[in-house]
């Protein structure tokens, strides 16, 4: 183990029990969603970045049932929120409601009071509506006539949403994909999965008997083992390149934002750590850069004319930007 690191045995170990309770989770979730690995490995790299994941994709491929099998596989508060037009923010925070009795105001928390809060169709509430999760996911707290509330950890918001093109929904507004650490897209299942999830689901939910193999105990500990990650000066420097690169690059209009720089270094801080290391390598940040920051950028007039993604913009970007050595990344 190198002397450079503080701690430097209790730090591996501590990341080989990261590791191997993500193992543990990862294992669990494959009971209900087959061939997703690394979309499952995603979204526990999200959470242990205390950040929020984001799925987007067409119906029927599992969105839903993803965030579910995330959140049943953790023995901890999970509430579900199903956005509808008619939804109001209230119902999302909560209300201070008269009491007779006591002759003064009761809050009434609402479902982000929960360790996992699982939102389904986000896109498909107003605006009004969406903002409403704006404060709990960057504060983690919640401010309802003039008190502020603070919710609990760990704090994760699931939210699936729709393409954008789809009957009945809106586009989620800058700020609020900004608060989402990643996006992700489930995808098709590929044919064998497809024909295994015929023969298992079609009777039975997996989800109906779906034990927790964590707690929120647990994962409080694990997401304090990622904090201790080593991220070498030259690997922050690279992180900072790529954002960069972003603001100058003549595909965007709007660049990533400085939280999307801290967001994409926690990611690969908890990525490293379930991959068993206690520092972080260029391949972690090169990884995680298109589902951290895609969904934060915006395209030109001209480059969405030419039928480019975001997606293409970054992978252009990630090519240019020179990587620092993987001596160096352990400094």
């Amino acid at each position: 183990m190198d002397e450079g690191y503080p701690d430097g045995v209790a730090t591996f170990r501590a990341m080989g029990d990261v590791a191997a309770a993500g193992q543990r989770i990862a294992v669990n979730i494959e009971q209900v969603i087959e061939g997703k690995a690394d979309t499952i490995r995603l979204g526990l790299t999200v959470l242990l970045a205390e950040g929020h994941l984001l799925i987007e994709d067409v119906p029927g491929v599992g969105k839903t049932k993803f965030a579910k099998a995330l959140a049943r596989s953790i023995d901890c508060t999970v509430r579900r929120v199903q956005f509808t037009p008619d939804l109001l923010p209230s119902d999302i925070t909560g209300v201070s409601i008269y009491n007779t009795e006591s002759r003064d105001f009761e809050f009434k928390p609402g479902p982000v009071f929960a360790n996992i809060v699982v939102g389904d169709e986000i896109n498909r509430a107003s605006p009004k509506t969406q903002a409403a999760l704006l404060e709990c996911m960057e504060e983690r707290q919640v401010t309802v006539d003039g008190v502020t509330y603070p919710v609990g950890s760990p704090f994760l918001v699931l939210a699936t949403q729709n393409p954008i093109d789809m009957e009945g929904t809106y586009p989620l507004p800058e700020a609020q994909r900004d608060r989402f650490t990643a996006r992700i897209s489930m995808g098709y299942p590929d044919h064998a999965a497809e024909i295994a999830m015929l023969g298992e689901h079609a009777s039975v939910d997996p989800l109906a008997t779906l034990p927790p193999v964590s707690d929120a105990r647990e994962v409080r500990a694990l997401i304090e083992a990622v904090r201790g990650v080593h991220v070498a000066e030259s690997i922050k420097a690279y992180a900072v390149d790529l954002a960069e690169a972003t603001r100058q690059s003549p595909d965007l209009r709007l660049g990533a934002s400085p939280r999307a720089t801290l967001q994409l270094l926690r990611a690969a801080k908890a990525w490293a750590a379930l991959a068993g290391r206690e520092y972080v390598i260029p391949d972690d940040i090169q990884g995680l850069t298109t589902p951290v920051l895609a969904h934060r950028l915006l395209l030109t007039a001209e480059t969405q004319i030419s039928g480019r993604t975001a997606e293409d913009a970054l992978a252009k970007i990630v090519g240019s930007v020179p990587i620092p050595s993987d001596q160096t990344a352990r400094l």
